[in-house]
């Protein structure tokens, strides 16, 4: 990144970064593909889906029952999600809002680059008030030509804070993200959450961190009054 340790944009992945979401989509995708005939857990689910959008699901899961998804499956799986996320099955990450807020404070454009749907991405910015911070800079891959692993979305997410890419940084916690920051030439910052920090550091992220109560020194910037440093 050029220009110091503070960012033109910092520019954030949601599910697992700051809609701790992950367990409830891939529970509603487990329980699908669980009465299809593919038995499958939650954490399974997990370890082969986290950070693939929908349209890149499809071929594996036809691939393993071998035979073709409804041609609806798409809006069926996001139903199932919406609908445990409005049934109160949604809370941000821990320290997420303090750390959002920090970098708000510190007059830095935000916004979130998201491997979900619109509609899914929509619900979440509903229900977690601090995404009002992003001022309407939500984009999920609907929004682009190709999601993540391509650098389409963290491109357009730079675009919307009129910031170059390479002046910014890139919050991801899973390595399809963090591939699709660095080769969209930002700094990536992964956040070790569910995916073992070794793993986000051999896919090329600039460092690791364990709890969002460290980002805003990462970032260069003071955290927020009342937040732990």
């Amino acid at each position: 990144m050029r220009g110091g340790l503070r960012p033109a944009a910092v520019l954030f992945d949601c599910d697992g970064v700051l809609a701790d979401s992950e367990a409830v989509a891939n529970g509603a995708i487990a329980d699908d593909l669980t009465e299809r005939g593919w038995p499958m857990s939650m954490e399974a689910a997990k370890a082969v889906f986290m950070g693939t959008a929908l349209p890149d699901m499809i071929p594996i899961i036809e691939e393993h029952l071998g035979r073709p998804l409804p041609a609806d499956w798409s809006r069926q799986i996001v139903d199932r999600i919406l609908a445990r996320y409005q049934a109160g099955d949604l809370d941000p990450i821990p320290g997420a809002q303090e750390a959002v807020e920090a970098v708000a404070a510190a007059g830095i454009p935000m916004a979130i680059a998201s491997n979900s749907g619109r509609d899914e991405l929509r619900t979440k910015a509903g229900i977690l008030p601090f995404f009002h911070h992003f001022q309407g800079r939500l984009l999920c891959f609907e929004d682009v030509a190709r999601p993540k692993p391509h650098p389409d979305l963290y491109i357009a997410a730079a675009k919307l804070c009129g910031a170059d890419p390479r002046d910014c940084v890139v919050v991801e916690d899973s390595v399809t993200g963090a591939r699709a920051g660095i080769a969209a030439g930002c700094r990536v910052l992964g956040f070790a959450h569910e995916t073992p920090a070794v793993d986000l550091l051999e896919a090329g992220v600039a460092e690791v961190f364990t709890d969002h109560s460290a980002l805003p020194g990462l970032l260069g910037i003071a955290p927020v009054a009342g937040a732990l440093a």
